[in-house]
């Protein structure tokens, strides 16, 4: 039998990492956008394990713009495989994933790290889990498309998406307007409003 992934999760943006420094954090994945400078934060911490990608939190090809691509995904998923190996060395483990907002590529990269850890856990059980961490989660659809196909869920995990979207947009109406603002035309469409 699969074990739930238990460690501690924590999604965030980077203005909220100095209350993180406290929390005893063992591992962190970081998803900047490629022009922002590290993150000093990191300096205060304790030990910890650190993965840094950076691409934009983008869902459509833009001038000047780096889109979530495939080897991302893969590279979130090597950190998830490395973090399972040494959480069953560790006694304990505290798992950190920001970007910028904490709202679209850490809430991706996190559900995409869950669904690796707990492939037998559906979908909809996944972004349940992801709500109670991030209640304002919006994962990056390209990202979660990636990480389908990766993990080979056959689609499962975009159809969840969808619910999710209009979970979040009937939970928070501002939402709809936030992602029309920010040119997220085709997650709103993906949105499942019944």
């Amino acid at each position: 039998m699969d074990v739930i992934f238990t460690p501690e999760l924590t999604i965030c943006g980077i203005e909220e990492l100095p209350a993180q420094r406290e929390r005893k954090v063992t591992h962190v994945l970081s998803l900047l956008d490629p022009e922002l400078p590290e993150i000093e934060t990191f300096a205060t911490y304790g030990q910890h394990h650190r993965t840094t990608l950076r691409f934009h939190d983008i869902i459509v090809a833009a001038p000047d713009r780096v889109m979530p691509r495939p080897d991302h995904v893969e590279a979130i998923l090597k950190f998830g495989s490395d973090f399972q190996a040494q959480q069953n060395a560790q006694a304990s483990s505290h798992l950190l994933v920001h970007c910028h907002m904490g709202v679209s590529r850490s809430t991706a990269a996190m559900l995409t790290l869950m669904a690796q850890a707990n492939p037998d856990e559906t979908a909809e059980s996944l972004f349940i889990r992801l709500v109670t961490i991030r209640p304002q989660a919006w994962p990056n659809s390209q990202m979660i498309g990636f990480a389908d196909e990766q993990l080979g869920r056959k689609g499962e995990l975009t159809a969840a998406l969808g619910r999710h979207y209009g979970r979040q947009i009937r939970n928070q109406p501002q939402y709809g307007e936030w992602m029309k603002t920010l040119g997220r035309h085709a997650e709103l469409q993906m949105a499942v409003l019944d």
